[in-house]
């Protein structure tokens, strides 16, 4: 489950929930499920954010052949909606360069990990509850 989480969680193209669901229907406890998946994905994002913060805006352009005009539609989005917007992490699309402009613009790592915390637990747990 860790596994699948983080690398959900990093550019490539996985999903974790197909993981989870599988586990809980398998009969795993559904607290332990929830932490490590939480974990594993939170893992991943950080990973996102030290590149981010690493290699800056250039960096980020040269390694992920993201054009500028992309990225910097990215950081005024997260700007009007601020560090709150880390809650929504978790959603396809939108939440891995989240964590990327996270890092690039330097948001502390506390209101980072609480956040994306936050939104990926809530992710977990509402699966769960629905699988129920």
């Amino acid at each position: 489950m860790f596994v699948s989480a983080f690398l959900a969680a990093t550019l490539l193209p996985l999903g974790s929930e197909a993981v989870l669901l599988a586990l809980l229907y398998a009969d795993y406890p559904v607290i332990p499920l929830i932490i490590t998946a939480t974990a594993g994905n939170v893992g991943g994002s950080l990973v996102n954010y030290w590149l981010g913060w690493r290699f800056g805006r250039a960096g980020i352009m040269r390694i992920a052949k993201v054009p500028e005009h992309r990225l910097v539609k990215a950081e005024h989005q997260f700007r009007l909606w601020g560090r709150w917007s880390l809650c929504l992490a978790w959603v396809p699309v939108i939440g891995d360069p989240l964590t990327f402009i996270a890092g690039i613009l330097r948001i502390s790592p506390v209101w980072f990990v609480v956040l994306v915390t936050a939104g990926k637990a809530s992710r977990y747990i509402i699966i769960s509850q629905l699988a129920a």
